[in-house]
């Protein structure tokens, strides 16, 4: 049995915040308490209000500031000789890395994260930062690697009931399903991670596995309506929270949906949509992949041949420095279709 989702990063005061707090009113209450902790040199309370000033800024896409308030998290952590308070900081700080697309440098921060969290005994950022350094690996397509290591973490947040986290293990090991064919199983564990955020009423989650499951009924199944309609119910989920980079994975799984079913003109509407959210929010993952997504619509469209295989030479060039293995073979594959 799960109970209802809570926000661990959202620590001191701060913990009447829901997991489905907006980022502005996350933000307005982290900086408050920030302020107010600074004012009285209370340098563990100013860590962990820093901490969801920091998150806030990440999820809303502002990665300077982001950069910048987990770094002042960990300095008041270790001024306070709080080790779970400066683990925090570090996981919060591997995961901007991530998003950046600065992949050791996340390996590195999240590694120290867990051995801070295992020293301060404190469980859940152990948790969070193994988490991270497997979704870490996920992304760059190391399967074999981090699998096990996803299973892992499932069973714990099984057996503690932490839903939250329970959703996550279930998305990554169903995105890797996704990603090597095996749809139908992909399929079940995305509707499972659905239905386990929904009832722990974490709207985050929630909007992910959705998109998930938009993917597979649209490449397995053709079901163009239905795969936009779960994307529409995900973005509404996204808006109201002002996830930033869910809703620009929205709008670029959007232009997938549209791509596959040959309506090419609306999918370049949509990869150009998603380009200028990552763009706005420096985020070269998300920026790599609508650009493969747009080039390929362009090309359909009767773009000039040798300005495509540019473009295609020069992503290949990108998501090999960024080390997206699956994104490089999806690049390969279009370099056959559109330009040998």
């Amino acid at each position: 049995m799960y109970g209802k989702a809570f926000a661990p990063e959202y620590q001191g005061a701060l913990t009447t915040l829901s997991v489905n707090s907006s980022l502005t009113e996350v933000l307005a209450a982290g900086t408050e308490q920030l302020r107010a902790a600074e004012r009285a040199g209370a340098h563990g309370e100013a860590a962990r209000s820093g901490l969801a000033v920091a998150e806030a800024h990440r999820r809303l896409g502002r990665v300077g500031e982001a950069d910048r308030a987990w770094k002042a998290s960990y300095r008041a952590a270790r001024a306070a000789g709080d080790v779970g308070a400066m683990a925090w900081a570090l996981w919060s700080g591997g995961t901007l890395a991530r998003q950046r697309g600065a992949f050791p440098l996340a390996r590195r921060l999240l590694a120290l994260a867990a051995e801070l969290g295992e020293r301060g005994g404190d469980i859940v950022v152990r948790g969070y930062s193994l988490a991270g350094l497997a979704e870490t690996g996920r992304i760059q397509g190391d399967y074999e690697a981090v699998g096990r290591l996803h299973e892992q973490l499932l069973a714990e947040a099984r057996r503690r009931g932490e839903a939250r986290h329970t959703v996550w293990a279930l998305e990554g090991i169903a995105q890797m399903h996704r990603n090597t064919g095996s749809y139908d199983t992909a399929y079940a564990l995305f509707e499972e991670a659905a239905e386990v955020a929904a009832r722990a009423e974490d709207r985050r989650g929630h909007a992910w596995a959705l998109r998930g499951i938009a993917d597979v009924v649209s490449v397995r199944d053709g079901d163009v309506e239905r795969a936009l309609a779960l994307l529409s119910e995900a973005e509404t989920g996204c808006r109201a929270m002002q996830l930033s980079g869910a809703l620009a994975y929205n709008h670029k799984m959007r232009g997938n949906v549209l791509y596959r079913a040959g309506r090419y003109a609306e999918a370049r509407d949509l990869y150009e949509e998603a380009l200028a959210e990552f763009r706005a929010m420096r985020e070269p993952r998300g920026e790599a992949l609508s650009r493969l997504g747009l080039a390929k619509s362009l090309a359909h469209l009767g773009r000039d041949r040798a300005e495509t295989a540019a473009e295609l030479a020069e992503l290949a060039e990108v998501f090999g420095r960024i080390g997206l293995r699956h994104a490089a073979e999806t690049v390969a594959r279009a370099q056959e279709e559109f330009v040998r």
